[in-house]
């Protein structure tokens, strides 16, 4: 594996303290590290890989069941996913054929890290994402290594709010729509609303 590629593990998931609600934090961590790294994504991809992690199977296959069977009945497999870029406050990531003429498939990280879990293969994180949004936890943090799953919610809000460039960007825009609307710019508030409705569509 190149050097850039920094392999991580899913440390948990919780609810977001985002104004608009609705996502969850997806938070990973390096293995063989202490950086985490915290991904929003919206509550149905959440829900598959809460499902995913719980060893929950569904009595009918769900979108990720369903890829899963295409991918293997047209003679192809996964070999590892990875979260390669980050642009404009939206992570990107990649899935890694191993089978086939397909070598690399573009994807939203949420749907390439369910993937992951289906075919249990690495996920891996682009070293450059990794040192420009990952975080150190505070050395309190370390004595509750035992318990690592049950995030304490404040401690998680806390982090997303200081390195999620996702949420950054969106307390930003609200912000701004705030005082739009208090100083009656409905005309720049309805902008920065579209601008809003864009950015949790991209999640």
């Amino acid at each position: 594996m190149d050097n850039d590629k920094v392999q991580v593990d899913i440390l948990g998931l919780s609810p977001t303290p985002s104004p608009s609600g609705g996502g969850y934090a997806l938070i990973l961590k390096e293995i063989g590290g202490e950086r985490r790294l915290p991904i929003i994504i919206g509550s149905f991809e959440a829900q598959h890989i809460a499902l995913e992690l719980e060893g929950i199977k569904p009595p009918r296959p769900l979108t990720h069941d369903l890829l899963k069977n295409v991918i293997e009945q047209m003679g192809f497999s996964v070999a590892y996913v990875y979260i390669n870029e980050l642009r404009d406050g939206t992570f990107f990531a990649k899935i890694k054929m191993d089978v086939g003429s397909i070598d690399e498939i573009d994807s939203r990280p949420s749907d390439a890290i369910a993937l992951a879990l289906k075919f249990s293969v690495p996920i891996y994180v682009s070293e450059e994402v990794m040192n420009e949004v990952a975080f150190f936890p505070e050395k309190e943090d370390d004595e509750d290594s035992d318990d690592e799953d049950s995030l304490k919610d404040i401690e998680v809000s806390r982090t997303i709010e200081e390195t999620d460039p996702f949420t950054k960007k969106l307390n930003k825009l609200q912000s701004e729509l705030k005082s739009a609307i208090e100083k009656e710019d409905y005309e720049r508030a309805a902008h920065i609303r579209d601008e809003i409705r864009k950015l949790e569509l991209s999640r």
